[in-house]
Formats: structure tokens, C-alpha cells, sequence
């Protein structure tokens, strides 16, 4: 149900989203800051709308905090240089390309001409990123243990996780991640290998994700905890 509202103190009006859920025993906040900004709110069956948009009032520090971290949409056009994996790409325009061109200097730095329209330039390079990134996860996974490796794995776009594991063997991974540093995105995928082993966060799970990553595992933490919002400014 769609009807309320959240007010920032800038002023700003969040949509709120409340939906009972059978089965649920408490009540669950959820802020989205992409593709829109809403505010998404579970609740048991026989809690009120009021009793949940009161709970949100208790959490409006939190709330705030989201939504002021949260950067906004920055446009990709021709002429641009942005990093993912670990690169900084230029990015320039070709229309009379049919495909992408995607081209390495040998200081480390990477040319990526787009063709097509102009329309859809931006749609092409949010594609080539996603392509380059699951490829760059493939290749992680092969530096672990075979016994670890999943069975399928997905790509998506995702504001609240940035990996999953599910006991069907399927691993998902947000491809924000492609503007996380190299390290950060390790991490991410050795914690979700752990996963394998141990379906929780025990210490057992930690020493796990440990031995898989080696020297930096907190620091790779901290970082995604304190940017982790900085990798939604594209697309």
C-alpha cells in the first residue's frame, strides 16, 4: 500500500510502501535509494499501519542518515573517465560502431569506445560493466578450492546485499561492486564462497572467509561499510 509519506528534514518526500506479510512476528524497514527512493515497510497482519509508521518515526536518524549518504544519479556521457575493476576507462562515442570497443594502455588505463546511437550510450555501458564484472567473479572463483564453486551464478542490482548464497548452489552479486576496489570485490566473493561451508556467520564462517582471502579481510569490510552507498552514483 502506497499513500504515506516520510519527510525529510531537507524537505524531501519519501514515498512509504507498507505491506503485511502472514507469518511475520516484527516489523521490518527497508529504505531503497535506487531506482527510486521509497521507503519499504513489513509488517505482521495484525499490526496497524499507524503502530508501523510510528516505528518508522523511531528510526528517523537511521533514515536520514540513508537517504543524506546516499549519492545522487551522476549521468555517463561521451568524454567522461570513470573507474570499475580496478581501471580508469575513458569513454568516448562512435556511432558509426555497431559494437564496443574496449581498448588497455599499457599503463593500466582503458579506452572503451562505444557505437550505436547516442540514446543508447549509456545503456551500453552500464552492459559492457556488467559483462566485464561477472567475468572478473568467474575468474575469483577459480582461485578458490573447486569444492566451493557454485553452480550458477547471477547478476543483479541490488541496494541492501551485495552477495548471496542459496543451498541450490546459486550465488548472486550485485555489479556495483565493479566500483569497489579489486580487493573490496574479492572479499565480497570470498565471503560468499564461505557460504558454502558454513550457512551463518559464526566464527567458524569468519576463520573460513579468512583462510580464503588472507591478510585484509577487516579492512575490505570497513571499506564497503563506509562506501558501500558511493557505488550506486552511475546508472
Amino acid at each position: 500500500m502506497v499513500g504515506y509519506e516520510f519527510v525529510l528534514s531537507s524537505g524531501e518526500k519519501i514515498p512509504v510502501v507498507i505491506a503485511t506479510r502472514r507469518g511475520l512476528r516484527n516489523i521490518t524497514l527497508r529504505p531503497k535509494t535506487r531506482p527510486v527512493r521509497e521507503i519499504h515497510i513489513s509488517k505482521p497482519w495484525m499490526t496497524s499501519n499507524a503502530v508501523a509508521l510510528r516505528f518508522l518515526e523511531q528510526k528517523r536518524a537511521w533514515c536520514e542518515r540513508i537517504y543524506n549518504n546516499a549519492p545522487q544519479k551522476q549521468s555517463v556521457r561521451p568524454g567522461d573517465v570513470i573507474e570499475f575493476l580496478g581501471r580508469r576507462v575513458v569513454l568516448r562515442h562512435d556511432p558509426a560502431r555497431r559494437a564496443n570497443d574496449f581498448i588497455l594502455n599499457d599503463n593500466g588505463s582503458a579506452l572503451l569506445i562505444v557505437g550505436g546511437g547516442a540514446d543508447m550510450f549509456e545503456r551500453r555501458v552500464r552492459d559492457f560493466i556488467r559483462t566485464q564484472f561477472l567475468d572478473a567473479v568467474k575468474q575469483m572463483i577459480r582461485t578458490a578450492p573447486r569444492e566451493l564453486w557454485p553452480r550458477r551464478i547471477a547478476i543483479r542490482d541490488t541496494s541492501s546485499r551485495w552477495g548471496s548464497c542459496s543451498t541450490s548452489g546459486t550465488m548472486s552479486f550485485s555489479w556495483r561492486l565493479a566500483f569497489a576496489p579489486m580487493d573490496v570485490m574479492r572479499y565480497v566473493v570470498m565471503h560468499e564462497l564461505a557460504h558454502v561451508v558454513h550457512m551463518d556467520h559464526s566464527p567458524e564462517f569468519w576463520k573460513t572467509v579468512g583462510q580464503l582471502y588472507g591478510f585484509g579481510v577487516e579492512r575490505a569490510k570497513r571499506w564497503l561499510n563506509v562506501h558501500g552507498a558511493e557505488l550506486h552514483k552511475y546508472f
